[in-house]
């Protein structure tokens, strides 16, 4: 059986979705199919909307969740391993010269 690759919708997406939806005149479904999502995934994203603050997509309790914000994280992560390195690699070079010119 093959799996359903997952789509990830941008937080500007699923607020247009969930703006459409809500307007008068149009219903979920319809935006739905409209968009090619389910109407449930509409009514979980207005959910989350009303449930949690403006930026809920980005962030939980004060810490930031975004794309852009993760992908920071990770590069500041590479860098400090990088760092924490040449750091040993210095502290190794720093005894051994020192044993040098004893």
């Amino acid at each position: 059986m093959a799996r359903k690759k997952t789509q990830a919708y941008t937080e500007e997406f699923r607020r247009e979705a969930v703006k459409r939806a809500e307007k008068e005149g149009n219903t979920t479904a319809s935006v739905a199919k409209e968009l090619g999502v389910s109407a449930q995934q509409i009514y979980n994203w207005r959910r989350q909307f009303n449930r949690l603050s403006d930026k809920q997509f980005n962030s939980v309790a004060g810490v930031d969740y975004s794309k852009q914000e993760s992908e920071e994280v990770r590069k500041l992560k590479r860098e400090n391993k990088r760092l924490q390195e040449e750091l040993a690699f210095l502290k190794k070079a720093a005894a051994y010269f020192a044993n040098q010119s004893e």
